[in-house]
């Protein structure tokens, strides 16, 4: 057992590996329930004595149960944690990368295998992850009331800024520099990221960032209220600030999986019936004052070195674990264009590089792209614009196995990124067992980490400001080929972000 001192208490943590000391579940905030629910996050309250920190936290309201990672139980309050590995402190100062989840902005924690830091901690790092508020609570509008204290929208982000800023106080205590902090995350936890490049609370918190497959929604605050009024009619209560605190936390987590269901039903329900995602960052003009895109063109971040990553076949995870809806028709493809406004020359140019391929897979490659892999692609493009320093990459691994080929889908990146490819729990990301050749591709992702936290270079040329030049990630029994992609000029018509009623 290992002892640290925060600023709130003493924590004992564990020793993970030999090289390696963890300590999980420290409080950042205070649990935002009850007279703090829908609120900024607190500070979190001090404790006497040392803090057993050897088990994860609680995760935040959610109706998920993933592999391997804890689930939410009603009473669960103590939600707002971060973990820790670091190497065995030596009175050193390391770099520092905060890992932010991703999941819809509706599940996932910080306690899933494949998040475990133990491999980057090894390679120079000190790695914190965190959790925070998914779903209504942390990504709900809740309308103001009358004389009441205002409920601000994306609580999510103000609680992974509250976890920046406690990084920020307390890292040196395990060894890290808090004057040399990466923030990274996958899916919705890289658009967080995007987000926290753009926001002036989270402004000199950290000092790199890591996107891996950024989710490209982010709502008006009409869409916002539409939605807010939508789960306060599946919960049966008003629309109202005080409507919505007399709902539980499991109510409103009920209330929203019944109106994704309905989005799923619908075939007429426009854009959310294709993959219903009730919650995104909210352009409130306060918290988050502008999109991403826009803010990152006018230079937001511009002394923030940024690296971008999405794999090559982005949505065939989400058609594998049925979350998406099935597009097997060219009336059904033209319809799903319809609804997202994309213009007609894009599916045709899509349809003209895979001449032999079934309209699902046409349908898959065009909404990946829309979602991620476009939309990371720009990130990646207006920040070197604007003159700060982008890298982008792309996940290209696939795998030939029993049941067919594994592809380089969503989250595949991810336990490569972490050095936990050997986790049972990812085995079906990445199609059973790993080879030699998939260690050799996890070493040298978990290395551009390390060295891209370190110092800014990842190990391939940034980007130019012009039409981006990716490196690829692919092992070496399957190296890159001329495997076909879309013209990126198809998207030129294409507005981002996606704001979908």
């Amino acid at each position: 057992m290992v002892i640290f001192d925060t600023s709130h208490g003493a924590v004992r943590g564990f020793r993970a590996s030999a090289e390696v000391v963890a300590v999980l579940g420290i409080p950042y905030a205070a649990p935002p329930f009850g007279a703090n629910r829908f609120r900024e996050p607190l500070p979190a309250p001090a404790w006497s004595g040392v803090r057993d920190c050897t088990e994860f936290g609680p995760v935040a309201p959610q109706s998920a149960e993933l592999p391997g990672s804890p689930v939410w139980s009603p009473g669960d309050e103590d939600i707002l944690t971060v973990n820790i590995w670091t190497p065995v402190p030596d009175g050193g100062r390391l770099p520092v990368l905060v890992w932010i989840h991703g999941g819809a902005y509706t599940f996932g924690s910080s306690a899933q295998p494949d998040f475990d830091g133990t491999a980057l901690a090894r390679a120079g790092l000190v790695v914190v992850t965190l959790n925070y508020r998914v779903g209504f609570e942390g990504f709900g509008h809740v309308p103001a009331a009358t004389g009441a204290t205002p409920h601000p929208d994306n609580r999510g982000l103000l609680d992974q800024v509250a976890a920046l800023r406690w990084v920020r106080e307390n890292i040196a205590a395990f060894g890290g520099d808090p004057g040399n902090v990466t923030v990274a995350g996958q899916s919705s936890g890289a658009a967080s990221v995007a987000c926290l490049m753009v926001m002036d609370r989270a402004r000199g918190l950290f000092h790199r960032a890591i996107a891996h497959s950024a989710a490209s929604p982010h709502y008006t605050l009409d869409i916002a209220a539409g939605t807010t009024r939508e789960v306060a009619a599946a919960a049966g209560c008003p629309a109202t600030a005080e409507g919505l605190a007399s709902a539980t936390p499991q109510a409103l987590v009920i209330a929203s999986d019944q109106v994704v269901d309905d989005y799923r039903r619908d075939p007429a329900s426009g854009s959310r019936h294709y993959d219903p995602s009730l919650y995104a960052p909210v352009l409130d003009g306060d918290v988050l004052p502008t999109d991403p895109l826009t803010g990152l063109a006018a230079g937001a971040a511009r002394g923030v070195d940024l690296l971008v990553c999405h794999t090559t076949e982005e949505y065939w995870l989400l058609d594998a674990v049925g979350s998406s809806a099935k597009v097997t028709t060219e009336e059904q493809l033209a319809r799903f264009a319809e609804d997202f406004g994309l213009p007609d020359s894009l599916v045709a140019g899509y349809r003209a590089t895979m001449p032999q391929a079934p309209v699902l897979d046409v349908y898959l490659a065009v909404f990946g792209d829309l979602l991620f892999g476009e939309y990371s692609n720009r990130l990646a493009e207006v920040h070197a614009r604007a003159g700060g320093r982008a890298f982008l990459s792309r996940f290209d691994r696939r795998r030939t196995g029993p049941d067919g080929v594994v592809r380089a889908w969503h989250c595949a990146d991810v336990p490569f990124a972490f050095g936990n490819i050997d986790s049972d729990c990812v085995a079906f990301l990445i199609g059973g067992a790993p080879t030699s050749a998939d260690h050799g591709l996890s070493r040298r992702m978990v290395r551009a980490w390390a060295d891209f936290a370190t110092t800014g270079d990842p190990g391939w040329p940034s980007v130019d400001g012009s039409a981006a030049q990716a490196h690829t990630w692919t092992t070496d029994d399957d190296p890159a080929d001329d495997r076909p992609t879309a013209d990126r000029a198809l998207w030129a018509e294409a507005d981002f972000p996606v704001l979908r009623p």
